[in-house]
């Protein structure tokens, strides 16, 4: 769930093999963000891909990628992201399981995403646009590449104002140690306007991940403990349990807001 536009490509990856292993014990083998393929299923619910160009924007371990790929034929699906050790795990992965026709991956450093104008059907992004700070320029690209008529669909982990975090937020995100660049509901939509999507929405989340986080932290206390500590050691797990235990705190209050998000790219001639 890795994607930047803009800042140090060269830098250490935040998503390396130890947070793969890690996530993977947690949200499913090649997964770097919570929901598993129901979640996928529900961000993508009315759009036909069948036959269709796709962007997974921010693909992580393309562990989303791949179940895109089996379950819906596209004709082809890229899965982007700017940090190597994924997309080498999601190349993997497509191999082992006779997908490399069908998914292909791409890293390349932040900045212009490195595919032509009007080149993808459906643009699709699972919980990777909140590492990047400039909405604006995020949502200008994913418009530059989707063919007029096309469909963008995602979701991403939300503020639920425009405030300054509260010091809850502030302890999560500490926690967390990524480069989160959170950005409320109403600045997501203005972005999207202003890069000339048509019926744009946002629908919070945070009800479900609300539930779903507690049993995680609930499960990696309990019966995930010793397979996560095996996979990661026990001083990641640990670490991990008290990220997840700020993360609560935030999403009982709403602050932190998980979201999808839909929108279109006005048909040739249509002005959105």
């Amino acid at each position: 769930m890795t994607a930047v536009l803009e800042g140090d490509a060269a830098q250490a990856p935040e998503y390396d093999e130890a947070a793969i292993r890690f996530l993977g014990v947690l949200w499913g083998e090649g997964y770097l963000s919570p929901g598993g393929p129901e979640e996928v299923d529900r961000v993508i619910a009315g759009i036909d891909l069948q036959g269709k160009r796709v962007l997974d924007f921010g693909c992580g371990a393309g562990g989303i990628t791949l179940h895109l790929a089996k379950t819906y034929a596209p004709a082809d699906i890229v899965g982007y992201d700017v940090e190597q050790p994924v997309i080498d795990r999601a190349r993997a992965a497509a191999a082992s399981v006779g997908l490399s026709s069908v998914a292909s991956f791409v890293a390349s450093p932040p900045g212009r995403l490195p595919f032509q104008d009007e080149q993808f059907d459906v643009v699709f992004s699972k919980d990777a646009m909140i590492h990047v700070p400039d909405k604006v320029a995020l949502f200008a690209e994913l418009f530059r590449v989707l063919k007029p008529g096309g469909v963008f669909a995602a979701s991403d982990w939300l503020i639920g104002h425009d405030g300054e975090p509260s010091p809850e937020m502030q302890d999560y995100i500490a926690a967390e140690g990524l480069s989160f660049g959170m950005a409320s509901a109403r600045r997501y939509l203005q972005a999207m306007a202003a890069a000339g999507f048509a019926d744009a929405t946002a629908e919070s989340r945070n009800a479900w991940y609300r539930e779903v986080a507690r049993g995680e932290l609930e499960r990696l206390k309990g019966p995930l403990y010793v397979a996560a500590v095996a996979a990661v050691g026990e001083a990641y797990v640990e670490k991990n349990i008290r990220t997840w235990t700020a993360m609560q705190k935030v999403l009982d209050s709403g602050e932190h807001c998980p979201t999808h998000l839909r929108g279109s790219k006005p048909a040739a001639g249509v002005s959105p």
